[in-house]
C-alpha cells in the first residue's frame, strides 16, 4: 500500500479547494451573464421607441448624467453584426485587448495605445493628448485594467478601468456588454464615465467660457428662441460628445473586419471620420485629410514602438 506524507494529503487538500473555488467563479460568472443577457434584453424591448425613431437616424439611444463629482454616458444601439462576430473580436481572451486598442486609437485623443498581459493581469497602456499631431513626451500616460467580467454563448460584459487621468480626473471606466438579438443583430450598451475634483472643475470652466464655449453635447433640453434645439453643454456636454466618439470607433471597427488586415485602417479612419461628420455640430473638429495624416502617423509611430 502506497503511504501519503501528510504535506501531500495537506497539498491535495488545497488543490481540491481551488479547483472548487473556480468551478464556483465559473459557474457564479455563467450565472452572472443569464441574469445580464435578461436584463439587457429587457432594455432592448423598453426603448424600441426611441431606437425606432430618433435624431441619430440609426437605432440607437444616448443618455448622460451629471453629478458634483462624477460623470457618465451611456449608448444603446441595434447593431447590424451577429454576436458571435462581436464576442470573437472584443470578448477574446487573446486578441480582444489589441483589438481594443486598434478601436481606442481613432479617437482623436488617443495617441498611443499598447495591450499586454502580465502576473496582474491584461493591461491597456494608454496615452491621451490634443486634437493635433503632438508627441508622447507631451501627453499623458494611462494604465487601464482590462477584465471580461461575465460572459456565455449570448452574452458578455467587459470592464476597463483606470485609476487616475489628466487634470486630477480619476476612476475613468469603460463598460461594454452585448446580447445577441438574432442571427445578424446584437444589442450593445456602452458606458463611459469618469470622476472629477476641483482642478478639473476649475480648467473646464475656463476651456467652456474660451474655446469650447459653443461646443454641445446631444440632449436637447428643449428648442431655443430660432427654433433649434437647446442642447446640453458644459461638463455632460463633452461626455456626450466622448462617449459617441468611442461608440462609433466600435462600429467602425466592426464594419471593417471583412476587410484584409492591411485594408483596416485606411477603411476605419476614412469611416470613422465620415460617421462623426453624421454630427458635425457636436463632432465636428478637424478636417478629413488632418485628421487621416495625424493618424496615420500615430499608428505607425504605435508600430514601431512596440
Amino acid at each position: 500500500m502506497i503511504k501519503f506524507s501528510v504535506n501531500f494529503r495537506i497539498n491535495m487538500r488545497y488543490i481540491l479547494i481551488c479547483a472548487l473555488l473556480l468551478c464556483n467563479l465559473y459557474h457564479c460568472n455563467i450565472s452572472l451573464a443569464a441574469d445580464n443577457a435578461e436584463i439587457l434584453r429587457r432594455k432592448y424591448v423598453s426603448l424600441m421607441p426611441q431606437l425606432n425613431s430618433n435624431q441619430f437616424r440609426h437605432a440607437l439611444y444616448l443618455d448622460s448624467t451629471e453629478s458634483s463629482s462624477a460623470i457618465t454616458g451611456d449608448i444603446y444601439a441595434l447593431i447590424n453584426h451577429s454576436f458571435d462576430s462581436i464576442n470573437s473580436t472584443l470578448n477574446d481572451s487573446a486578441k480582444g485587448p489589441a483589438n481594443w486598442c486598434d478601436v481606442m486609437i481613432l479617437h482623436p485623443n488617443t495617441k498611443y495605445c499598447h495591450a499586454s498581459t502580465g502576473t496582474d493581469g491584461k493591461k491597456l497602456s494608454v496615452i491621451v493628448g490634443k486634437k493635433m499631431q503632438q508627441s508622447l513626451s507631451n501627453a499623458y500616460r494611462m494604465g487601464f485594467n482590462y477584465q471580461v467580467v461575465a460572459t456565455n454563448s449570448e452574452y458578455f460584459r467587459i470592464y476597463i478601468n483606470a485609476d487616475s487621468g489628466p487634470l486630477g480626473t480619476k476612476d475613468y471606466c469603460i463598460v461594454l456588454e452585448a446580447v445577441a438579438i438574432d442571427a445578424k443583430h446584437s444589442f450593445l450598451h456602452f458606458t463611459y464615465s469618469f470622476g472629477y475634483g476641483t482642478l478639473f472643475r476649475v480648467m473646464i470652466k475656463t476651456y467652456l467660457a474660451t474655446i469650447g464655449r459653443n461646443k454641445v453635447g446631444f440632449t436637447s433640453n428643449g428648442l431655443q428662441s430660432n427654433g433649434q434645439p437647446d442642447y446640453v453643454g458644459g461638463i455632460r456636454g463633452m461626455v456626450e460628445r466622448n462617449t459617441m466618439r468611442y461608440y462609433l470607433a466600435l462600429d467602425t471597427y466592426l464594419n471593417a473586419l471583412s476587410l484584409p488586415a492591411d485594408k483596416r485602417l485606411e477603411k476605419c479612419l476614412s469611416s470613422w471620420f465620415s460617421a462623426t461628420e453624421q454630427y458635425a455640430r457636436q463632432l465636428h473638429e478637424l478636417e478629413q485629410q488632418e485628421y487621416i495624416q495625424m493618424k496615420y502617423q500615430e499608428y505607425q509611430r504605435q508600430q514601431i514602438a512596440q
